[in-house]
């Protein structure tokens, strides 16, 4: 669309695109781009667009037509209609889910991945995706009753497949709002240890699996494609003057990822939340290295990450040719830059170290005022902070504190 402003030009986001088509096992037989100054509300793209796709479907024999944004639930209907039912019509949301679905190895993310694909495809749902809700995995063969006797009186079979939805994915957010609690207990036991918690972010194929692995040996899955592994990995980390940590691997990000794949991924999502530092790892060799940087910030808002401290890691050095490093917007936004390999192990000793000073900075002192009524923030103020001095006024609990930058965004509210 002509006025947007996307991350990345034409060219690089559908190279990007057909990176996702091979990691979802598709074989890329063509590209094409269309300028609008406004979308077709019917079709998206013109009709003289569609007419030329179905050429370029017939002489290559094609049955996906992929595009790189999202479409409507009209779009996508009216697509199938012109393209026939022969031809798939997926928008860069819906391939994303479908790469998610393939890489998700646990239940916690099977959970979220299924959650965010109905949140997709039930306003998309027509008579193309009937029984969905037995083929995603709602069926009778994983304890759903497969829609039989739900059909009232009168009802269609699409109407029966929406309610059908509905219920799954009611009993979707009720599994992962278990798991969400079960997060929170964990994060609860080690905050009351004081093991300070460090996140690894990025950009998906910046290498964060190899990283984690290389700092910790974890036995994580490191191939180089995209979201090559999906579900979080935390592990034990001892710095140099043998401070224990922990540290966890989080799912990859991407330009234009799914809503609904942020919103179903929020427990997991989470635990960047609550970290002490997060590491923003970078692929340094990318053209796109620093819209990428770009993407990581704006998703970690999308989620409401507090402005914990950040050191950002520029990885894969070994391949690096050039002089100086790339030239970043805001380079103040970081405690530090560090270069490393992750995968030939270079520079480690320099990360971990970049990464103890910047947990030996990352607090702040604070007065905070309790009111007597919220006796229970005292106790939690205790566990997590370091209490120098605690007045009894007539109206409350007068604390000095010196506590990590997550835990006062948490409270800052009760700040004198």
């Amino acid at each position: 669309m002509r006025g947007s402003r996307p991350l990345l030009s034409i060219h690089d986001s559908l190279e990007e695109l057909a990176q996702l088509a091979d990691t979802a096992g598709m074989q890329v037989v063509a590209q094409t781009t269309q300028n609008l100054n406004q979308i077709d509300p019917a079709t998206f793209i013109g009709a003289g667009k569609v007419e030329e796709i179905q050429q370029t479907l017939l002489a290559s024999e094609g049955q996906v037509v992929v595009f790189d944004d999202e479409l409507s639930p009209r779009h996508q209907r009216e697509l199938e209609k012109r393209f026939g039912e022969d031809v798939k019509i997926l928008d860069r949301s819906a391939l994303i889910l479908d790469i998610f679905a393939q890489h998700a190895s646990t239940r916690e993310g099977a959970l979220q991945v299924e959650l965010a694909q109905y949140e997709y495809r039930l306003p998309r749902l027509t008579r193309q995706w009937t029984h969905l809700a037995r083929q995603a995995g709602g069926g009778a063969g994983r304890g759903g009753t497969g829609g039989v006797g739900l059909r009232g009186p009168g009802e269609t079979q699409l109407e029966v497949d929406r309610r059908e939805i509905r219920r799954r994915i009611t009993h979707l957010k009720s599994e992962i709002e278990q798991v969400r609690s079960h997060r929170s207990r964990h994060r609860a036991q080690r905050d009351r240890a004081k093991i300070p918690m460090i996140a690894i972010v990025g950009y998906t194929n910046a290498g964060k699996s190899t990283l984690l692995r290389a700092l910790t040996g974890a036995d994580v899955y490191v191939a180089d494609q995209l979201f090559a592994t999906l579900d979080p990995t935390t592990r034990r980390l001892n710095l140099p003057s043998g401070r224990q940590t922990l540290i966890t691997d989080t799912v990859g990000f991407i330009q234009k990822l799914p809503t609904t794949l942020v919103a179903a991924f929020r427990a997991t999502l989470e635990e960047i939340s609550e970290a002490d530092l997060i590491l923003i790892v970078v692929d340094v060799n990318h053209p796109n290295a620093v819209q990428h940087i770009e993407t990581v910030e704006d998703t970690l808002a999308e989620i409401d990450v507090p402005p914990t401290p950040r050191l950002l890691v520029w990885n894969k050095v070994d391949q690096w040719e050039g002089d100086t490093l790339p030239e970043i917007p805001n380079p103040e936004d970081y405690i530090a830059q560090v270069t490393v390999s992750a995968a030939k192990k270079q520079n480690l000793d320099g990360l971990l170290t970049a990464a103890e000073d910047a947990l030996n900075q990352a607090t702040i002192h604070a007065v905070m005022h309790i009111p007597y009524e919220r006796g229970d923030l005292v106790s939690t103020l205790h566990d997590l902070a370091s209490v120098e001095n605690m007045e009894h006024l007539e109206s409350g609990i007068r604390l000095h504190l010196q506590m990590p930058i997550y835990l006062y965004e948490r409270y800052k509210a009760f700040e004198v």
